[in-house]
């Protein structure tokens, strides 16, 4: 099939054409690596099976996802390289990361592979990550720079710890600026950023664009195969700031008062660092703390409530969605449900105050038929607005809105 011919393929009531479309991430495209790789794995296998030509450049952080993503994404059928984060030292580094802040990622073979294949034509970049904005500057009208999350939300209300850090955050602001400034076409997983990103790049075009999760690949928990035990807890990785506050919280503040109501329930936390960062809560009577674990889904199926109440953090919690999909009754915020329609009471206990995230856990906790109704409404909610084919339905309708007109 010739690029640039125009298909039978409906979408609605027009017919569009295959696109040529080189996509940038910044890790591999797995369906249970971070939250970036989930997405990543929906949106390449999606892209490709609606007969677009797609051409994959992702840094790497992990050999062994490199060859899970060849693996999952063979040739010819995609085209995908992938190229290892490569460690940089000297002055000439650390002068390159002041000027453009975690350009490191992307080595010199994957920024020459880029600008080669940019350069031999096509219809649509597609930047994941703010980051990824330092490889098409040549062509950002053609681009779409697609934010998960913005630094000028997440750090603004922690001070930084010392001249080093602020030093850093200086750096990170001002890139996340210039970037999100430099691009007429940027999509963004909620209303929250869209709204922010807009503030920040008043010229460009800022559209949402949620972010899915395969559903497909999470099996749901039945019933009759639940713990009967009330245990709350939560699992995230705790070198990231939302899990680790909400894992904070959940121990110094809503656990004793949990605890006090229902006396012979039991706390869990469960992600990578969990016992070295929340140190100070080893000796808790009824805690267990876990780290580190090479499957977490034993642990969501032990669960009875997921109480994952973040401090500041915009974008998708993942551990959000695949309590959704296992049908782990979940507790949290308006920040733990950002970018899904979540409604507190039907499909999940949404509240921001210490009082009502207590109060919402300890009514499901004993309460099976609440718990049930929830979970049920929150994998079907999941299944319909974050799937593959709704999700990739909302970014291919933005290329398409990028493309130019005959008439210009």
């Amino acid at each position: 099939m010739e690029l640039g011919r125009y298909v039978e393929k409906p979408l609605g009531d027009d017919c569009v054409r295959p696109l040529r479309i080189v996509l940038v991430m910044i890790e591999a495209p797995v369906p249970f690596g971070n939250a970036a790789s989930r997405w990543y794995y929906v949106l390449l296998r999606e892209l490709v099976s609606r007969g677009h030509h797609v051409t994959v450049f992702a840094a790497c952080t992990k050999a062994a996802e490199i060859e899970e993503a060849r693996r999952l994404f063979p040739a010819p059928e995609y085209d995908l390289r992938l190229y290892p984060i490569e460690p940089r030292a000297g002055l000439r580094a650390k002068l390159n990361s002041w000027r453009r802040p975690f350009s490191y990622m992307f080595s010199d073979d994957f920024h020459r592979d880029l600008q080669a294949t940019l350069a031999s034509g096509f219809d649509v970049c597609h930047l994941e990550h703010l980051w990824s904005g330092w490889l098409a500057q040549k062509y950002t009208d053609r681009s779409l720079l697609k934010i998960h999350y913005l630094f000028s939300i997440d750090l603004s209300t922690e001070p930084p710890r010392g001249l080093r850090e602020r030093v850093i955050r200086r750096m990170m602001l001002r890139g996340e600026r210039k970037l999100l400034r430099a691009y007429p076409h940027i999509a963004s997983i909620s209303d929250r950023l869209v709204d922010r990103i807009q503030e920040i790049a008043p010229r460009s075009t800022v559209e949402f664009a949620p972010c899915g999760i395969d559903a497909s690949l999470y099996e749901y928990l039945p019933d009759e195969k639940r713990n009967t035990q009330p245990i709350v807890g939560l699992i995230g990785q705790m070198g990231w700031y939302p899990s680790r506050s909400a894992a904070e919280r959940l121990l110094s503040r809503l656990w004793p008062e949990i605890k006090r109501q229902v006396p012979e329930a039991t706390c869990q936390i469960v992600g990578w660092g969990a016992r070295s960062v929340l140190s100070a809560y080893l000796n808790l009577p009824d805690v267990t703390l876990l780290e580190n674990v090479p499957d977490v889904r034993p642990y969501f199926e032990n669960l009875n409530v997921l109480l994952y109440a973040p401090g500041r953090g915009s974008g998708v919690k993942v551990k959000i969605q695949e309590a959704f999909a296992y049908g782990i009754p979940v507790v949290t915020t308006s920040e733990g449900v950002e970018g899904m329609p979540a409604l507190d009471g039907v499909h999940a206990g949404v509240c921001d105050d210490d009082a009502g995230l207590i109060e919402r856990t300890v009514a499901l906790l004993k309460d099976s038929a609440t718990q049930n109704r929830q979970r049920t409404a929150a994998r079907a909610m999941l299944e319909s607005y974050c799937s593959p084919q709704a999700t990739v339905d909302a970014v291919e309708a933005i290329y398409f809105r990028m493309l130019p007109t005959k008439e210009s």
